[in-house]
């Protein structure tokens, strides 16, 4: 187990590298997008590259960014059922998913867009749009971001596993910080808690 935690840390480690490399993209994307806009408007002049530029970099934050919350416990889950679940209960639901939904799909979506990248790179497929980019980069990101994200699926599955058996005191490296809402709905939920003890 100890081997598997240790590449569990190493997966980790690169998509918190590469999460952390997807702000600077965001950083980029308004850059260029304010630049475009400040050009067409002032001075008559647009491109289509630029605005492809956008499109990519969108792309590649979503594709970089979904194994980074992942990693840091932020994805979509049912808090309302999953608060009134052991850690326990909650780390075996984790698990099953992770093997039953989330690994298959991220093999399913790599087999499917990896010829689709060979194709447009093969063919150096161009955008259709009067001076747009070359389209392969983009559609790299697919396979890539799915191959990260499968990374990550085996590396909660690591650590769900050794949570379960003992070897490790929390189901994931990072925890899920609360949202204002559910700070809210608790400090409603002690409020009414404390009037019933009081009557």
């Amino acid at each position: 187990m100890s081997l598997l935690l240790k590449l569990s840390r190493l997966i980790d480690a690169i998509n918190g590298w590469i999460g952390k490399f997807a702000t600077w993209l965001v950083l980029a994307a308004v850059l260029i997008s304010a630049g475009n806009a400040i050009m067409r408007k002032a001075f008559n002049v647009g491109s289509n590259a630029y605005l492809e530029i956008q499109w990519y970099l969108f792309a590649a934050v979503f594709m970089f960014a979904a194994s980074y919350v992942f990693l840091h416990n932020g994805h979509v889950r049912i808090d309302f059922i999953a608060s009134r679940l052991s850690k326990r209960t909650n780390a075996i639901i984790d698990a099953l998913g992770i093997v039953v939904f989330l690994i298959p799909l991220c093999i399913i979506l790599i087999d499917l867009s990896w010829p689709f990248f060979m194709r447009a790179y093969i063919s150096g497929e161009m955008s259709e749009n009067a001076g747009g980019l070359i389209r392969w980069p983009v559609i790299l990101l697919i396979p890539v971001g799915f191959g990260l994200l499968l990374l990550q699926a085996v590396s909660e599955l690591i650590k769900r596993i050794a949570f379960l058996t003992g070897a490790l005191p929390e189901p994931f490296s990072f925890g899920h910080e609360k949202t204002a809402d559910e700070e809210y709905a608790e400090e409603m939920a002690a409020k009414a808690g404390t009037a019933e003890a009081q009557r």
